[in-house]
C-alpha cells in the first residue's frame, strides 16, 4: 500500500492485534462535528496531539498540584502530575494490550479544567457558582467549547468520556461510589490518576517536611513498599496482574470480559495511604495562610469580574448567556501567576498569595 492514506490504514490494521476488548480507533463513536480523517494518524492520535498543542495544556505548568508557591524546584505542578498519569496509564495499557493512544489522550486531557491553586480553587468556585463547579466537567467544557478561540478541540467520544469520568471526588478507590467509564482505557486512566497523585503527593509532602517516610502507615507500607518507586511499582504491577487474572471470569461490563482493578490487599493499602494524605497533608495545606489568601483572591476576582464582564476575553463570552458561567470559565482557566497578576492590576489584593 503506497501514499499517505496508507499510513493511517496501516496503523488501524495494527490495532487489530490488540486485545479484543481494546477500543479500536476506526470504531470510534465519532466527534461532535464530522471531520475528514487524517492520512497519517488514527483518531485517538489526533486527539492526543490536539490536547498536547492547546493553550490549556501549556497553562498546567503554572497551576498548583498541592503546594501553593513552593520554595523548591522539585515540587509537582498540575502539568507534571498529568505527565506522570500518562506514563502510568500507558504502562498498564500496553501490558494489557489495550489502546495506548486512547489512554494517553485521556491522561493528557483529564485535568485541563483544573483551577488555579489546586483543589482550594475548585472548592471556592464550587461555592461561588450556583450550579456548582467540578473540574472534570470543566475539563470537558474546555475541550468542547473554550479551547481554540472558543471553537473547541472536537475530540472523539471515547476521549471526552474518559475526561469527564476520570475523577472520583473523595470516594474510596474502587468503592461503591467509584463510577464507571465507557472504555477500559478510561478506567485505567482513572486508576493511574490515583496511583500518580498518592505517590507524588507523599513525595512532595516529605520534601516539605510535613510528613516523614517512617511516619507513613505501616499497614500500607508493608504491602506497597517503603520507597516512592517501590509503591508505584507495587500498585502498577498489581493492577496489571489483577486485570489479567480477572479476564474472562468476572463481571461482564459493556461487552468486555476484562475487569480493571486491584487486588483486595493492594486496594486496601492504597485507600489507607489516601486517607492518611487527606488527614495529614491536604487538610493541613488547606488551613495554611497562603491557602486562605488564595481563597480571598479568587472570591475578589469573581466579584469584580462579575460586575465588569467586558474585561473577559471574547472566547469566554461566546457560549450561552450565563454571565456567571463566563466568569467561572475565565477564572478556572487562569494559572496561579496570572490570577495574582490580574488581581494585582485591579488593586484587589493587600498582598501576594505567596508567603
Amino acid at each position: 500500500m503506497s501514499g499517505r492514506l496508507g499510513v493511517r490504514q496501516l496503523l488501524e490494521e495494527r490495532e487489530e492485534s490488540f486485545s479484543p476488548f481494546a477500543q479500536k480507533s476506526r470504531l470510534s463513536k465519532g466527534r461532535l462535528k464530522t471531520e475528514t480523517s487524517s492520512p497519517v494518524r488514527t483518531e485517538f492520535q489526533r486527539d492526543r496531539d490536539r490536547i498536547l498543542h492547546c493553550k490549556a495544556f501549556r497553562r498546567l505548568k503554572h497551576k498548583t498540584q498541592v503546594f501553593i508557591a513552593p520554595t523548591g524546584d522539585h515540587y509537582r505542578t498540575r502539568l507534571t502530575h498529568t505527565l506522570e498519569v500518562s506514563q502510568i496509564a500507558r504502562t498498564i495499557t500496553r501490558a494489557l494490550n489495550l489502546n495506548e493512544d486512547l489512554a494517553e489522550a485521556i491522561s493528557l486531557g483529564h485535568d485541563l479544567g483544573h483551577t488555579p491553586f489546586g483543589h482550594i480553587g475548585e472548592d471556592v468556585l464550587n461555592e461561588l457558582y450556583p450550579q456548582g463547579f467540578r473540574h472534570k466537567e470543566q475539563s470537558l467544557r474546555v475541550v468542547d467549547l473554550l479551547e481554540n478561540e472558543g471553537r473547541g478541540l472536537n475530540l472523539t467520544w471515547e476521549v471526552r468520556d474518559g475526561i469527564v469520568n476520570h475523577s472520583k471526588s473523595r470516594a474510596q478507590v474502587l468503592g461503591d461510589e467509584w463510577g464507571e467509564v465507557g472504555t477500559l482505557e478510561g478506567e485505567i486512566v482513572k486508576l493511574a490518576d490515583i496511583v500518580a497523585y498518592i505517590n507524588h503527593d507523599i513525595d512532595d509532602a516529605i520534601r516539605a517536611g510535613i510528613i516523614t517516610e517512617k511516619g507513613l502507615p505501616k499497614s500500607a507500607t508493608r504491602v506497597l513498599g517503603t520507597s516512592h518507586s517501590a509503591r508505584i511499582n507495587s500498585m502498577v504491577c498489581d493492577i496489571i496482574e489483577f486485570s489479567w487474572a480477572a479476564s474472562g471470569r468476572t463481571r461482564i461490563k459493556k461487552g468486555s470480559a476484562i475487569n480493571i482493578g486491584m487486588s483486595e490487599k493492594v486496594r486496601t493499602a492504597t485507600n489507607i495511604l489516601r486517607d492518611f494524605l487527606f488527614t495529614n497533608v491536604y487538610n493541613v495545606q488547606s488551613a495554611r495562610e497562603e491557602s486562605e489568601k488564595a481563597r480571598v483572591l479568587l472570591r475578589k476576582l469573581y466579584t469584580y469580574l462579575s460586575k465588569h464582564i467586558r474585561l473577559l476575553p471574547a472566547e469566554y463570552r461566546l457560549h450561552g448567556d450565563d454571565k456567571k458561567r463566563w466568569v467561572i470559565d475565565y477564572i478556572a482557566g487562569m494559572t496561579d501567576l496570572y490570577a495574582q497578576k490580574i488581581a494585582g492590576e485591579l488593586s484587589l489584593l493587600d498582598g501576594k498569595v505567596a508567603p
